[in-house]
């Protein structure tokens, strides 16, 4: 998987990296000019000029590649909850931080609407892939930290599973649900849990 979590990524081939990078900037053209509609992996590696198998064995999938693309908006809110000011960094009590890191995912997934949608519905691990592994970790700690006799993973994944895109998706489309009104759905369950 090409999100890491923060820190430097394992090394790789000078000529491997080319490509890698070639394929993202072709990806992120086709994405500019057609839509996230337009991405396939055949597609991506003719506008990069490579051969389709180094783009499978490079991506996989098309939704490996959308996380790819997603990976520097990615590392920097990783950063910003990590290591960031509070109360979205350290340095705020746990309830703020709760709250804060939330509050900017949700932003995050309404900002990259189609390319987190894409990831989450076609990668090939699903929801155990890209960068929910790190949020799950994230906000079990910060509810261990508030409420220590709480299922903090249970409550994490109820947490998390309603910021999903697919969530999120059927919110939208299905039950024409207004952001706003999404928000403030969030924020009762939020309230009620912590």
């Amino acid at each position: 998987m090409s999100l890491p979590l923060i820190g430097q990524p394992p090394p790789e081939r000078a000529d491997a990296a080319r490509n890698r990078q070639r394929l993202v900037e072709a990806a992120l053209r086709i994405v500019a000019a057609r839509g996230v509609a337009g991405l396939a992996l055949d597609e991506v590696a003719r506008e990069a000029g490579v051969g389709v198998g180094t783009a499978y064995r490079r991506f996989g999938d098309v939704g490996t590649l959308a996380y790819a693309l997603l990976e520097d908006h990615e590392l920097r809110f990783q950063e910003a909850f990590l290591s960031g000011p509070p109360p979205l960094g350290p340095g705020a009590p746990p309830q703020e931080r709760i709250r804060a890191f939330l509050d900017a995912l949700l932003d995050l997934q309404w900002e990259q609407w189609d390319l987190r949608l894409l990831a989450m519905q076609k990668a090939a691990q699903g929801w155990a892939s890209g960068p929910y592994p790190t949020y799950q970790l994230h906000l079990v700690h910060l509810l261990r930290s508030l409420q220590p006799e709480a299922d903090a993973p249970y409550a994490a994944s109820v947490l998390l599973a309603l910021l999903t895109p697919n969530v999120l998706d059927h919110q939208r489309r299905v039950l024409q649900l207004t952001p706003e009104r999404i928000r403030a759905g969030f924020e009762v369950v939020l309230e009620a849990l912590i």
